[in-house]
């Protein structure tokens, strides 16, 4: 699937991922390829990564939507 992470300064990631964690307001959860639709708030913490490797940001708050295997989020801040 597609992952995009933009802040309102600029696009912090750009790329493909087999699996990402996010931390939601209501308690974390995990995104895989071919994911229902959804949309989703997030609190302060960490989005986990999982691809070539792993990657992790710490976000401040945020948006995810999920649309046909593209996850854009929306983030407050990356800290």
């Amino acid at each position: 699937m597609t992952l995009e992470i933009i802040t309102p300064d600029k696009k912090v990631f750009s790329g493909e991922a087999t699996a990402v964690t996010f931390p939601g307001t209501e308690g974390q959860f995990q995104i895989l390829n071919n994911h229902a639709a959804l949309v989703s708030t997030l609190g302060k913490g960490s989005i986990i990564i999982e691809g070539n490797g792993k990657e992790t940001f710490t976000v401040d708050g945020g948006v995810v939507e999920v649309l046909n295997n593209k996850v854009l989020v929306l983030a407050e801040a990356i800290l």
